[in-house]
């Protein structure tokens, strides 16, 4: 699995110029892998015109914890279901840092997208750059508070994204794969305890085309969660069809029904 987000750039217009050449580039990938694009809010009709027949699925970067209401400038996971939407991203660093989202909102957006049979892609990291220890354990917490009390069958629907606070941002360098393999397989260890056949993790932070097959072959690293270097479509495609050490496919996870 291998997606992007957009954060907030690329306007309406630039979406369908983006969609338009990245879509000949990536449709030939879905046979064997899972793809996926969240633009902004504005542009997710765009993707679902520009995507229609297409495997490579489409999301928003947020959704409100409630269904509908007095809540103004929010997105409702009914919205984005009734845009074709496959996809919510929920919990990201910077969601958390400008809007104050702790993780029992999270928790309650990663419900709302499951009422709305969203897959939700739910981010986890550390803020700071450091031992694995002190790192797993802010992320158990925040996996505690997303995803505390759900069942096994709700959890196979979630894909958690780790995506260290540190390794994000123009300059920034992504983890170290040692760094990266302990957290992903104590991710992967926490969802299988509690019932998740195939966790489904992803790697998130400084993700290019030069760095994606390394990332891949780390411990527990089942797909890549992309951010600026996808803005170039041709970087997108190049890094979605980057092949894992020893097997043809990107991910051996099943595709969400």
């Amino acid at each position: 699995m291998i997606g992007t987000s957009w954060k907030m750039n690329i306007t309406v217009s630039g979406a369908a110029a983006w969609l338009a050449a990245a879509r000949p580039l990536l449709e030939p990938l879905t046979a064997e892998r899972d793809l996926f694009v969240l633009p902004s809010f504005p542009a997710i009709h765009v993707a679902r015109t520009a995507l229609a027949g297409s495997a490579i699925g489409w999301g928003g970067q947020d959704l409100h914890q409630d269904d509908a209401g007095a809540h103004t400038g929010d997105i409702s996971g009914s919205m984005l279901a009734d845009l074709g939407c496959r996809y919510a991203e929920i919990g990201h660093s910077e969601r958390r840092r400008d809007h104050g989202e702790t993780d029992a909102i999270v928790g309650a957006k990663v419900r709302a997208a499951l009422r709305w049979d969203l897959t939700p892609i739910v981010c986890v990291g550390e803020r700071d750059a450091g031992a694995v220890e002190p790192a797993w354990a802010m992320v158990e917490a925040q996996l505690e508070g997303a995803l505390g009390g759900l069942g096994p069958t709700e959890l196979e629907r979630v894909v958690v994204a780790y995506e260290p606070v540190w390794a994000i941002g123009e300059g920034a360098a992504a983890a170290d794969p040692s760094h990266v393999a302990a957290l992903h397989v104590a991710i992967d260890a926490w969802l299988t305890a509690r019932g998740a056949a195939i966790p489904r993790v992803l790697y998130g932070g400084s993700v290019d085309e030069r760095n994606a097959a390394q990332l891949l072959a780390c411990d527990g690293v089942g797909g890549l969660f992309v951010g600026r270097a996808a803005l170039d479509p041709r970087r997108f495609a190049a890094i979605a069809a980057t092949p894992i050490a020893g097997s043809p496919r990107v991910t051996t996870l099943e595709r969400s029904a």
